[in-house]
């Protein structure tokens, strides 16, 4: 392959804007060629808004994703289209050789996650996931700590993820187990990579609608605790607001048998976007993607990696649904 890996992006939300700029003009031997969303104007708007960034070219806009797939200008695809949409989305493209890059999570089960993975397998195109945490510098530096064994063996890990509020209209239109599929699944991935070699063997979760109540028949959650059991001894804590008024906060802790590992902001200093908060590490991910494609490499955060961390968060909504705690049957090192 070239050293220039050209682009296809599908979805043109808040992330899919961000990383059509991260493609156009931040990501060293990337170029966005393509943009698809069913609704077209989206999608030149897309293209108009990177014009200045762009490499030379006459890049696409198309309204249905399976031409921009078809493309074969098209040599890779990032996908931040609806969740419900990513598996079949990850399939096409693999199917038609084109290396992936998508967005968590990449499935809604796990048969589906499985589907990907053996596509992706199949074709032999790289499959990355977008865990941007694990590119974040302080993560990044306390995962490398802990490798290292400058803690010791973990005991005790916490990763929270609060967002800086959600309004009542949204609220209405979020899915069922939206915060564990779509939120907590970066905190549930985060804790396995942050005790490696460990395996989570138990979930216990509780939820509730706490700052929207009205909408809690109709499945919404917008707080939770989710406390995990791992093979190797370690206890885990992964939390979720949606109400966070000072900004976005993400935060981890690690406390070992030798110490203690921090990463993430302090409140007083929360970033008000999240692309703000992870900026470098949302670059950095695609970076690592591309240089994956370019060396024939498997990137760091696969596709297993998002199987495993699917099934803690659907036994996370199993454990709400039961009142009580879920043993994994089918333990994967993380």
């Amino acid at each position: 392959m070239s050293h220039l890996v050209r682009f296809g992006l599908i979805g043109t939300g808040w992330i899919g804007r961000f990383h059509a700029e991260s493609l156009a003009g931040r990501v060293p031997r990337a170029s966005l060629v393509a943009v698809a969303d069913p609704n077209l104007a989206a999608a030149q708007a897309v293209l108009d808004s990177v014009a200045s960034l762009a490499r030379p070219g006459a890049p696409r806009a198309y309204a249905d994703p399976a031409e921009l797939i078809a493309d074969p200008a098209v040599d890779a695809v990032v996908i931040s289209s609806p969740a419900a949409t990513h598996t079949d989305l990850v399939v096409a493209a693999a199917q038609a050789g084109k290396h992936v890059f998508c967005e968590k999570p990449m499935a809604l089960t796990l048969d589906d996650a499985d589907r990907a993975i053996r596509a992706a397998k199949t074709a032999g195109v790289a499959l990355q996931v977008g865990f941007n945490r694990r590119f974040a510098t302080d993560f990044a530096a306390a995962r490398d700590a802990i490798v290292a064994g400058d803690i010791g063996t973990p005991q005790l890990l916490r990763s929270l993820t609060r967002d800086p509020g959600i309004t009542a209209d949204v609220a209405a239109r979020v899915k069922p187990w939206t915060i564990f599929n779509e939120t907590l699944i970066h905190d549930f991935d985060t804790l396995c990579w942050l005790n490696p070699g460990g395996c989570v063997t138990e979930v216990y979760a509780q939820a509730a609608a706490l700052i929207h109540p009205q909408f809690a028949d109709a499945g919404f959650l917008d707080t939770s605790v989710v406390q995990l059991r791992f093979d190797n001894g370690a206890f885990a804590t992964a939390e979720a607001s949606f109400q966070a008024v000072y900004g976005y906060d993400v935060r981890g802790e690690i406390f070992g048998s030798n110490g203690v590992l921090l990463a993430g902001r302090e409140p007083a200093d929360a970033a008000k976007l999240n692309t703000e908060l992870f900026h470098d590490a949302y670059v950095a991910q695609l970076a690592h993607f591309v240089d994956s494609v370019v060396a024939g490499t498997t990137p760091s955060v696969t596709g297993h990696d998002a199987r495993v961390a699917l099934e803690i968060a659907l036994a996370a909504a199993e454990s709400v649904r039961t009142g009580a705690p879920v043993v994994l049957t089918e333990a994967v090192p993380a």
